[in-house]
C-alpha cells in the first residue's frame, strides 16, 4: 500500500535512513526549523518519487493572524523563497486551486496579496517613489473544471508573452500526517504537477515545461483518507490493505480528510505565503512599506 503525500520530508521519512543520494540538513531560526534536503541522482527521485532538486520544509509554531508576532516567520520564508530566484527580471507569481472549495483555495487567495507592480514604470513609478519595485505580474488559473483550460497550458501561454524570468505557483498539498496541516511549508525548485495530491493528476509545471525556473509553494491542507487510516493503524499487508481500502474508499471512491478549523488554516498561510513572497521579490522595501502598498 502507497502512502500518499506531497511533502518530500515525509516522501525520505518513508524511504527510511539509509537511502542514498540525498544530502539533508536541519537548521533553526527563532522558533522555526528549516529541513533543507537535495535530491542528487536518478535512483534517490525514483525512490522518493520526488524530481531531482532542493525541496525545503519549514515547520511552523500555529500560525496566527497577528504578523506583528510572525515577521521573523515571513522573513525566514522569504529569505528561502528569494534564494531560488533569479536576481532580476519580471517574475509571474500563480495561484493554483479552486477558491471554492476551502482546502484547495490556498494559491488564489495567497495570489490576491501578491503585489502585481509590472504596471508600475516610467514617470509615474519615478514620481511615487517606486522605480526601485521589481516588476511582478499575478494570476489565479482556476482549475479545469472551471475553465476548461489546463493549468499548465494556461501559464505556458502566459510565459510566453510576457516573457519571465521565473514563475512561482503556490498551491494546496496532501500529507500523510494530521499534525502537519496548516504548520508545515514547503518549498521547492522543482515545480508541480496541479491536483496529485488528490490523484486529479494534471500537466507537471516545471523548468521542462515552461522554459524558465519553477519555485513551488505549498501548506498542506488534506490527508489521503486511505494513508491516514493504514498510517494509524499500521497495516503492512496487501490482504488487510484490500480490506480497509473497501471501507475507506467505497466503489473506489477517493476520500480526503480536513480539518474542521481548515477555512481559518488556509486564510492564515495565504497570507503569510503572499507576505512572505512580497518580501522575497521585493528587496528594496521593508515589510511595512509593502503591507502599505497592498
Amino acid at each position: 500500500m502507497e502512502l500518499r503525500t506531497d511533502l518530500a520530508l515525509e516522501a525520505k521519512e518513508l524511504a527510511g535512513d539509509n537511502l542514498q543520494g540525498i544530502d539533508y540538513v536541519v537548521t533553526r531560526k527563532d522558533a522555526i526549523k528549516i529541513e533543507k534536503m537535495v535530491v542528487k541522482t536518478e535512483r534517490a527521485g525514483r525512490v522518493l518519487k520526488k524530481s531531482k532538486g532542493t525541496y525545503i520544509t519549514i515547520e511552523l509554531p500555529p500560525l496566527t493572524n497577528d504578523f506583528r508576532d510572525t515577521d521573523h516567520r515571513l522573513i525566514t520564508i522569504g529569505d528561502e523563497i528569494r534564494a531560488l530566484l533569479p536576481v532580476n527580471g519580471l517574475v509571474l507569481v500563480a495561484g493554483l486551486g479552486n477558491i471554492a472549495i476551502t482546502p484547495d483555495a490556498l494559491g488564489p487567495k495567497a495570489a490576491m496579496g501578491v503585489l502585481a507592480t509590472r504596471h508600475i514604470s516610467g514617470e509615474i513609478a519615478k514620481s511615487t517613489g517606486l522605480d526601485k519595485l521589481r516588476p511582478v505580474a499575478v494570476l489565479s488559473t482556476g482549475v479545469t473544471g472551471q475553465t476548461g483550460i489546463e493549468t499548465g497550458e494556461h501559464l505556458l501561454s502566459v510565459v510566453k508573452r510576457i516573457k519571465p524570468t521565473a514563475l512561482i505557483v503556490v498551491d494546496a498539498l496532501a500529507s500523510r500526517r494530521l499534525e502537519r496541516l496548516g504548520c508545515t511549508l514547503q518549498i521547492s525548485d522543482t515545480g508541480i504537477s496541479p491536483g496529485a495530491g488528490v490523484q486529479n493528476h494534471r500537466t507537471k509545471i516545471t523548468y521542462d515545461t515552461m522554459g524558465i525556473p519553477v519555485i513551488a509553494i505549498g501548506v498542506p491542507t488534506v490527508v489521503d483518507a486511505m494513508t491516514l487510516a493504514t498510517d494509524l493503524l499500521q497495516i503492512d499487508n496487501e490482504f488487510d490493505s484490500k480490506n480497509l481500502s473497501e471501507k475507506v474508499s467505497p466503489k473506489g471512491r477517493t476520500m480526503v480528510v480536513t480539518p474542521k478549523e481548515i477555512d481559518l488554516l488556509v486564510d492564515r498561510a495565504a497570507k503569510l505565503i503572499s507576505l512572505a513572497i512580497n518580501f522575497a521579490l521585493q528587496k528594496d522595501f521593508d515589510i511595512s512599506d509593502l503591507i502599505a502598498l497592498l
